[in-house]
């Protein structure tokens, strides 16, 4: 079973290898893995003893607006009942225009290793749990137009497809 956990430095050789495993696959941007904040050369790879400092930088980011680019968000890490890290949840608890363009309210990345075992439907399900705690009745939940696996996923979740913008399909999900 896979759970929405806060991010903990106890996760800390898991994170650096579920990072390293996005990297190896071509991966740059990992949403809730907070690589922004960190220069991608301390990234590349990761070392274990960063992860305190993205726990911390996620714990200062998380819940405040940070200018126009960025809105409260609650990020979180998918862990397996083995306690490794398989993925990466990043929830906006607000949308801005870039979002309502591309990104939505859930933004969720599984590690290539870990793919096709449930776990993005898992981190989706705790995702709209945690907008409906706030208040929000549907989410937007984008996807590029390929990312098939994606978009069965958000489609599983009752996504109804708006549109397809600039190669991203964006769908509004029942929350609750």
């Amino acid at each position: 079973m896979t759970r929405a956990a806060k991010p903990d430095t106890r996760y800390a050789a898991s994170w650096a290898a579920a990072l390293q495993e996005f990297l190896a696959d071509g991966t740059e941007h990992v949403p809730g893995a907070a690589l922004w904040s960190m220069p991608r050369e301390v990234w590349t790879p990761p070392p274990p003893e960063r992860c305190a400092d993205v726990v911390a930088a996620l714990a200062a980011h998380n819940d405040r607006r940070h200018g126009e680019r960025w809105v409260p968000s609650d990020t979180r890490w998918l862990v397996d009942d083995h306690g490794e890290v398989v993925g990466f949840l990043d929830v906006r608890l607000e949308l801005n225009e870039g979002l309502r363009r591309d990104g939505g309210h859930i933004g969720y990345a599984v590690r290539p290793s870990r793919r096709r075992e449930g776990h993005a439907a898992a981190g989706l399900r705790a995702g709209l749990a945690l907008l409906g705690e706030v208040g929000v009745s549907q989410a937007l939940v984008t996807c590029d137009d390929d990312n098939v696996g994606s978009w069965r996923t958000i489609e599983g979740a009752g996504g109804v497809l708006e549109d397809v913008l600039d190669g991203k399909r964006r769908y509004w999900v029942p929350v609750g």
